[in-house]
């Protein structure tokens, strides 16, 4: 059966990933930023928490990590570069190893630049990946601890999954990441479609996110950079955007 996806909001902007493999009955959780919201959405379906998969170090990405591992014994899995900044890791991983959820395999991919030692999640027969904080609904991470060099080969590797795959990124960022992106790319059609619709969204209080491959090869100013000099340009240039 298809693997149960749900999205739990924490703090002010995160997203928190709930992952259930119905054949299995195992669940996972992918960065869990609290513990509170995310034992309580598991206990209202009736779901038995077995792992935590961080994708990086940042607090608002591990802060549950503790507690869910506590309730429920969960093993927390982490990647390898960033063991000393992830104490409750159980499992360390890294380019190319196999994390299962019941029968679903993901591979890791190692997308270094928002953090050292940054990893993303990607189930290639369930058409899924989480991303962290690499790869946002027409954005991308800010270069905390790596490169522009590095960020554009993340993007240049998430853009060759299949289009269709879903990206589970870890934030609701789309709304200012579109006004960036209508500045980047002031004649991009599908940019101000995308807007259009992702402004009624938020009007509404719906999340936009995940997002798809598709969308991002056809939008994203990040990942529609020619060049690594490009991308750098932007980046900066979206760190001080204020519009």
């Amino acid at each position: 059966m298809a693997l149960e996806i749900v999205r739990i909001p924490a703090l002010s902007d995160n997203y928190i990933w709930l992952v259930h493999d119905p054949d299995s009955a195992e669940t996972m959780v992918v960065d869990p930023a609290q513990a509170e919201p995310v034992l309580a959405e598991a206990d209202k379906r009736g779901w038995a928490i077995t792992a935590i998969w961080n994708t990086h170090w940042h607090p608002d990405h591990t802060g549950g990590n503790a507690g869910i591992k506590a309730a429920t014994g969960a093993e927390v899995i982490a990647p390898a570069g960033e063991a000393e900044r992830i104490p409750t890791a159980d499992k360390l991983v890294g380019e190319g190893d196999a994390v299962m959820l019941g029968h679903h395999a993901a591979r890791v991919m190692e997308v270094p630049a928002h953090t050292a030692g940054h990893v993303a999640y990607h189930f290639a027969e369930d058409g899924a990946a989480f991303v962290g904080d690499t790869l946002f609904a027409m954005g991308c991470g800010r270069l905390f601890e790596g490169t522009a060099a590095q960020m554009f080969a993340n993007m240049q590797r998430l853009a060759k999954l299949p289009p269709e795959t879903r990206v589970y990124c870890a934030h609701e960022y789309t709304q200012s990441n579109g006004r960036y992106a209508l500045a980047a790319e002031p004649d991009n059609a599908a940019i101000v479609r995308r807007m259009a619709e992702v402004d009624a969204a938020r009007a509404r209080g719906e999340a936009t996110v995940p997002t798809t491959i598709a969308a991002e090869l056809a939008t994203n100013p990040f990942m529609r950079a020619q060049s690594a000099e490009i991308l750098a340009e932007r980046r900066a240039a979206k760190d001080a955007f204020r519009g």
